[in-house]
């Protein structure tokens, strides 16, 4: 299940407006959902994409940016095979996965984007240790974004509760209170929230725990029916 997140709308803004003067590097904790938003991100709005995964990366891949940066159309060209995707010109994105492990790719993000065949998007946990980075140059063609777990509006359409999201989001604008019976359900909601937090796949499994309860409920309300006409 993909999660509807609001990073996704700054990915969109990025995209139209400067996807071609620089590399994007979304900077979060782990398990927040980065690389699954970003995914979702290449399938909906590139015609093609690559994610490279720096965490788990064959030696191939590490050895053409080391050796092949020189010479881009080979580069690309190692990527393509060895991923077997087609890069198209402006309409393909390259994804720089767990970064943080591999700062040279990092270091190459000045020449990928100079370069302005295809858009990049990096993402990683940590980044900002010294230890990550002392021994390259920081392209200044970067922009950097932070990604945080699922807030309460995030969480509230998680569980389908798009309308209660909007109306909680209303009565704050307007400085009025929430109606008494909308005001306890609303409550329930945040609880919920406090409860199992913003972590992507916590907020999952609530989902699916609640899904099997209400099934079971179902069939017991099925049986308590069915032993009463008999």
């Amino acid at each position: 299940m993909i999660f509807k997140r609001k990073i996704y709308q700054k990915l969109l803004d990025w995209k139209n407006n400067e996807s071609s003067e620089t590399a994007l590097l979304i900077e979060g904790a782990r398990r927040i959902g980065k690389s699954t938003i970003v995914e979702e991100f290449a399938k909906n709005e590139y015609k093609s994409y690559i994610l490279i995964d720096f965490s788990d990366v064959r030696d191939i891949i590490l050895d053409a940016f080391n050796n092949y940066l020189i010479n881009l159309d080979t580069f690309f060209m190692i990527l393509s095979v060895q991923y077997d995707v087609e890069l198209y010109p402006h309409e393909s994105l390259i994804i720089f996965d767990e970064v943080q492990f591999f700062p040279k790719a990092r270091q190459s993000i000045k020449k990928l984007v100079n370069d302005g065949r295809y858009s990049y998007i990096e993402t990683g946990s940590l980044i900002s240790i010294k230890e990550n980075v002392k021994d390259i140059i920081l392209p200044s063609e970067e922009q950097m974004i932070k990604m945080y777990p699922m807030d309460f509006e995030e969480f509230g359409w998680a569980l389908n509760q798009n309308m209660m999201v909007k109306y909680i989001k209303k009565c704050f604008d307007d400085c009025v209170p929430l109606d008494d019976n909308l005001h306890h359900k609303a409550m329930m909601l945040f609880k919920q929230y406090m409860m199992v937090g913003g972590m992507p796949k916590c907020v999952l499994t609530y989902i699916e725990k609640i899904e099997v309860f209400v099934k079971l409920m179902q069939k017991r309300e099925e049986l308590y029916l069915c032993i009463r006409m008999i």
